[in-house]
């Protein structure tokens, strides 16, 4: 091995810091070739191939293909589903599962797992509608709901990338943690949302019927898409979830890089939580309670690698029409609550399988070993 230089032992701990600007140091050894970050980034899934490749062979295929069978089988059976004002307004029904989702896939694709979103959502809501009923201002109250989402989503960071415990395990326990302390603000009742801040789901567009939270979904899909597919951080993203060792040698902040993504989480969650209080007119300590089964099905089923460096915002978008065509269908035909969360999880078992057998394919053609799930 090569002598390492005290000015490059330095950078190497620069590096562990996450600080970059301190890395800009040039190599001693010239017969060392230079460490390239494409090397660690991920999964580019619109890289090679032509067009029908990319749609037919692409895993955004699959969800899209079963959506439009789900479709054509409820227009088969129920008139409502050939009704599209009908389906615009049952849209509104899974906004905060879409908001948990796109939050769920910058976490699944950065390697790591949060069961945390749906208790932080909870959290959110109570928070805010406590602070609005003991008088503060709704403008303010809802700026500390969108800061504290943030901050519940930074201590599942730093106890992940700085401690390096089991994202598993961590947010298995601030699951539990932050839904408690949502039942100990509002107890068994619920606390209500002010008059002015009801009603988001019935506020359409003006000249359409197109229901205001759909319209807020799509923007935030765009804006989560355009910071995953087109920004330093997203590569950094992809790469920490393909391989964080690669990725740190890279020179990639991984530390840093997998606190903001659980911070984003916490904020886009905490954004959902808002929505549900406004859109039911109260907020109560169980909500949102199983929609992170719902997050992690899109995300997965939309093509995502649950060991991560694998995901598109396109693929969960598809997943999610696809879920929420599945529900309302279910629900068209009087399917029990009970068995349609048993359907979602089995979608969920066979979406994992699927995912799991393709990285195993894949693996064997690169012959490469197959990467270990997230902790």
């Amino acid at each position: 091995m090569p002598f390492v230089g005290h000015s490059q032992r330095g950078a190497l701990r620069a590096r562990h810091r996450g600080d970059l600007a301190a890395t800009s140091v040039r190599r001693r050894n010239p017969y060392r070739a230079p460490v390239r970050l494409r090397a660690a980034t991920g999964h580019d899934p619109l890289a090679g191939g032509g067009t029908m490749k990319r749609i037919f062979g692409g895993r955004e295929f699959v969800p899209a293909l079963l959506a439009v069978l789900v479709f054509i089988h409820g227009a088969t059976t129920s008139p409502f589903f050939l009704d599209f004002r009908y389906l615009l307004d049952k849209s509104s029904l899974y906004i905060e599962a879409g908001l948990l989702a796109l939050a769920m896939t910058l976490v699944i694709v950065g390697g790591q797992i949060d069961l945390s979103v749906a208790s932080t959502l909870a959290l959110v809501a109570c928070v805010t509608a406590k602070l609005i009923d003991g008088g503060c201002p709704a403008p303010l109250a809802i700026v500390i709901g969108l800061a504290l989402g943030g901050a519940l989503g930074w201590l599942n960071g730093v106890l992940i990338a700085r401690l390096k415990l089991p994202s598993f395990m961590v947010t298995l326990g601030t699951m539990a943690a932050y839904r408690g302390v949502a039942q100990v603000l509002v107890g068994s009742g619920s606390a209500k949302v002010p008059v002015n801040l009801m009603g988001v789901d019935m506020i359409t567009i003006p000249g359409t019927s197109i229901p205001l939270p759909l319209v807020i979904f799509v923007i935030a899909t765009i804006a989560v898409g355009l910071l995953l597919h087109r920004t330093v951080y997203g590569r950094w993203l992809y790469s920490v979830g393909t391989n964080e060792r690669a990725a740190f040698f890279a020179g990639v902040p991984t530390a840093k890089v997998t606190t903001l993504t659980f911070t984003l989480a916490g904020f886009i969650a905490g954004f959902g939580g808002l929505v549900m209080s406004s859109r039911l007119g109260v907020a109560r300590y169980d909500h949102g309670r199983g929609l992170e089964v719902d997050a992690i099905t899109a995300v997965v089923l939309g093509g995502a690698s649950i060991a991560g460096g694998n995901g598109t915002i396109a693929g969960t978008f598809l997943a999610l029409l696809l879920v929420g065509l599945l529900r309302t269908d279910m629900g068209i035909a009087n399917v029990t609550a009970e068995y349609q969360l048993a359907a979602i999880g089995t979608l969920l078992v066979l979406s994992v399988l699927v995912s799991h057998l393709i990285d195993r394919l894949a693996a064997r053609r690169k012959g490469k070993p197959l990467a270990q799930s997230p902790s």
